[in-house]
C-alpha cells in the first residue's frame, strides 16, 4: 500500500489496485502511473485550439493525450478517455518520450512549435509530461499543458521549468460545485494558477454551465480574482458555451446570449476575453 501525492485526494491505494483517476497504481509498494507513454489520441491542432490565444497565434502544435482524470464532471466532452482504465488500449499504443518528441520535431515544415498535452488531465501522469517536454525544449521547441489544475505545488514544480504556456480549467467560484458536482477542490486550483502565472504564460478557460455557474455573479467574482494574480487584468480567459454531454443531459445549451453577457461583464477587470463554442 502506497500513497499517492500527485493531488490533493492522496489516494491510498493497495497493492495492485489504482487511484480515483484510473491513471496511478500501486506496484511493489510504490506509485507508478499506468498510462505512461500509453496514448489515445495524436494530432496536429491550431494553437488557438487548446484554448490558447495569445502564445504564437496562427500556428499549430502536435497534441497529445492518453487517459485518466482525477475529475469526475458530468459533464466532460472527453469522457471515452478520461474515465478510462485504459484497459481496452492494444498494447501497441505505447510511445515512448524520444519517440514522441522525434515526432513533433518531424512536424515542423507543417507549422508545428511544439507539443501540447491535452485531451484526458497530463497530470496524472506527470512524469510522461515531464520526461518528454524536456526532450521538447532541448530540440528548440515549446511544450503546451491544458490542464484542470488539480495538482500539488510539488507536481507543478517539477514541470514548470520545461512547459512553455497552459490553459488552465477554473470551472466554477464555488467551492460547493467544486465538491458536489466535480469531485474537486477550488482551492487546490485557485493556489495551481496562483504559482504557474508567475513562471509561465497562462490563459485561464471557464466552461459556462446552465444553472450551474452562469450567474454574474459569479463571474465578478472570477474576474476579480484574476485581476488580483501576477499578470492581472491581462490574464487571457476564455468564456466556453456548455453543451448536454456524458451525465449532464439533463439541462439545455448555454444561451448565447448569456456568453456574450458574461464576456461583456469579463471585460469590465480583464484586457483579453474570448467566447467559445458559440
Amino acid at each position: 500500500m502506497a500513497v499517492c501525492e500527485v493531488c490533493f485526494r492522496h489516494c491510498d491505494i493497495k497493492e495492485g489496485g489504482t487511484g480515483a483517476c484510473n491513471a496511478r497504481a500501486c506496484v511493489d509498494g510504490q506509485i507508478v502511473c499506468t498510462n505512461y507513454g500509453r496514448i489515445t489520441a495524436l494530432a496536429l491542432d491550431p494553437i488557438e485550439k487548446k484554448p490558447l490565444s495569445r502564445f504564437f497565434p496562427g500556428s499549430k502544435v502536435l497534441s497529445v493525450g492518453s487517459y485518466g482524470c482525477n475529475l469526475f464532471c458530468p459533464f466532460c466532452q472527453n469522457y471515452d478517455i478520461s474515465r478510462t482504465d485504459g484497459s481496452e488500449l492494444e498494447p501497441e499504443n505505447v510511445i515512448t518520450p524520444e519517440e514522441l518528441s522525434d515526432i513533433a520535431f518531424q512536424f515542423r515544415d507543417r507549422g508545428n512549435i511544439g507539443l501540447a498535452f491535452t485531451y484526458n488531465e497530463p497530470l496524472v501522469s506527470y512524469e510522461f509530461v515531464r520526461d518528454t517536454a524536456k526532450l521538447v525544449k532541448d530540440k528548440g521547441m515549446k511544450n503546451v499543458l491544458v490542464t484542470n489544475g488539480t495538482a500539488e505545488l510539488t507536481v507543478l514544480e517539477e514541470i514548470l521549468p520545461y512547459i512553455d504556456a497552459m490553459n488552465i480549467d477554473i470551472k466554477s467560484m464555488s467551492e460547493k460545485t467544486y465538491s458536489e458536482i466535480l469531485k474537486g477542490d477550488l482551492e487546490t486550483t485557485k493556489t495551481f494558477i496562483e504559482r504557474a502565472v508567475k513562471d509561465c504564460h497562462v490563459e485561464l478557460t471557464m466552461l459556462i454551465v446552465t444553472d450551474m455557474n452562469d450567474s454574474e455573479d459569479e463571474m465578478r467574482e472570477l474576474t476579480e480574482w484574476i485581476s488580483g494574480l501576477e499578470g492581472g487584468s491581462k490574464i487571457p480567459l476564455h468564456i466556453s458555451r456548455f453543451f448536454p454531454r456524458y451525465n449532464m443531459t439533463d439541462r439545455p445549451a448555454t444561451n448565447v446570449d448569456i456568453i456574450y453577457r458574461l464576456a461583456d461583464i469579463a471585460r469590465e477587470k480583464l484586457e483579453f476575453v474570448y467566447t467559445g463554442n458559440c
